[in-house]
């Protein structure tokens, strides 16, 4: 470290920041990492959104939210590419709002990590009930918890080698679901009913389970800096994962509603076996395959997010936002420990709730305030460091702008049509913001001590 004229200490950076930051990943493994992360949301959870506004009601809802998450997402990754830490949203948000705002943001990227498993590991006891009924699906759920938390334990060389399978077989699994629904769908039940049973507070009340669909696509960007060539690639990786996606989302949606009664999977876990009983019957060849792999789908989502809460809690750990055995690394397998057994506890209270809508409105609330915060914070620092390093920069303001809009759009959403659920997300944002007061702010770290440069507003606060 020196120190110029007017005082300010200066950090060298590391040199092996660069040799960790190796250029390797081109679009197709983007789209992979983007893929993967989210197709669970097509296995589950999306279908509650048929209670809360139709089949219309939730296509509409989708609309918007597709927009948020191309244009996010783009944006995210400029601030991957211009700030390439550990901590990814935590430390976006301190570069530009300081401490209390990186720590925020990092607890708002909990949340979401934290409250998503929960969702999914419900959808695991379902679809493991779904196909052998004598399993008691929280007893499902329980086991699924166990084994993926100790599947990370293993390192991420197992971890990677499992997810890329996983992965492949779940899409395999969905255009399966299609080619079974296909030959069975009806318009005239897509279009029976009111179009807008709930009416326009049925759309809003449906946008949690419209940005399921989606949630979670963000954790790709933290490779962003890995990109053979950014400034081309991320564009033609994550439009191509957005592209994908939404035509998974248009194709499930439809075809569920077209070949079954729509209440009917509005309100369980396995809605596409449950659909194609409709149409094959229960316990046919069909339902008892989309049943089995089905699960391919829901474990892929589940074990990439296990590795995302990990990784942010162990990152917030050796912050100091967090106490500091969160961020004790496995001396064999070189796994942060605590990090994924902890917030494993916290995620399997939450599924023994049962409450799997729920739980996926408290993820939605703390993915859209991160959202909100990340692009606040890339304003800010276009305005405060134009000269910023950026790799990858957004072609104009005008896509930030509109995902900010749409992102309080989102908020605005969930307020209105989640209020029962806004108490637990407030109380746990309470007892966040008491304990950083409390104790976090005396034990955080200077931030070039991890990052190798000057965090300006990283000062006594």
């Amino acid at each position: 470290m020196s120190a110029n004229h007017a005082g300010v200490i200066t950090a060298k950076a590391p040199e092996v920041r660069e040799e960790n930051l190796t250029r390797v990943l081109k679009p197709i493994h983007l789209w992979a990492l983007a893929v993967g992360l989210v197709i669970s949301g097509n296995y589950f959870g999306w279908s509650y959104g048929f209670a809360a506004g139709g089949v219309m009601g939730l296509a509409l809802a989708l609309i918007p939210v597709t927009i948020f998450y191309v244009t996010f997402i783009l944006s995210y990754s400029e601030l991957a590419t211009a700030i390439p830490h550990a901590g990814g949203p935590s430390a976006y948000a301190r570069r530009a709002l300081g401490k209390f705002g990186g720590y925020v943001n990092g607890i708002s990227c909990l949340i979401e990590f934290v409250f998503a498993p929960p969702a999914i590991a419900l959808a695991v006891g379902g679809y493991v009930h779904a196909l052998i009924p004598a399993i008691d699906p929280l007893v499902a759920t329980v086991a699924a918890f166990f084994f993926f938390i100790f599947l990370n334990y293993l390192g991420m060389k197992t971890s990677a080698v499992f997810e890329l399978t996983v992965t492949v077989i779940a899409l395999g699994g969905l255009v399966l679901y299609w080619l079974l629904a296909a030959p069975h769908f009806e318009m005239a039940r897509v279009m029976a009913g009111p179009m807008l049973p709930n009416g326009w507070d049925g759309v809003m009340a449906a946008v949690p389970f419209a940005i399921w669909f989606y949630l979670a696509i963000e954790g790709g960007a933290m490779s962003a800096e890995e990109m053979v060539d950014p400034q081309r690639d991320i564009p033609k990786g994550f439009l191509s994962g957005m592209a994908t996606l939404l035509v998974m989302a248009v194709f499930t949606l439809f075809l569920t509603a077209g070949i079954g009664d729509t209440e009917a999977v509005a309100g369980v876990d396995f809605p596409l076996p449950m659909a194609l009983s409709a149409a094959y019957g229960d316990g046919s060849l069909p339902v008892l395959l989309m049943s089995g792999i089905g699960l391919f789908g829901l474990v892929a989502s589940l074990h990439g997010i296990i590795v995302g809460y990990s990784r942010q809690t162990y990152a917030m750990a050796r912050t100091g936002y967090l106490p500091k055995f969160l961020s004790r690394l496995d001396p064999k397998h070189k796994t942060p420990v605590w990090a994924l057994v902890l917030p494993g506890v916290v995620c399997l209270i939450a599924a023994l709730t049962g409450l799997t809508d729920m739980v996926i409105t408290i993820a939605c609330y703390g993915s859209v305030i991160m959202y909100l915060t990340s692009l606040v914070s890339l304003f800010i620092l276009r305005h405060r460091e134009p000269e910023l390093k950026r790799p990858f920069k957004v072609s104009s303001m005008a896509i930030p702008a509109v995902s900010l809009i749409l992102a309080v759009f989102c908020l605005v959403s969930l307020l209105l049509a989640s209020s029962e659920v806004l108490p637990y997300v407030a109380g746990i944002y309470v007892v966040a913001v008491a304990y950083y007061f409390l104790y976090a702010r005396r034990h955080i770290r200077p931030f070039e001590e991890e990052f190798g440069v000057l965090d300006a507003l990283d000062e006594k606060a």
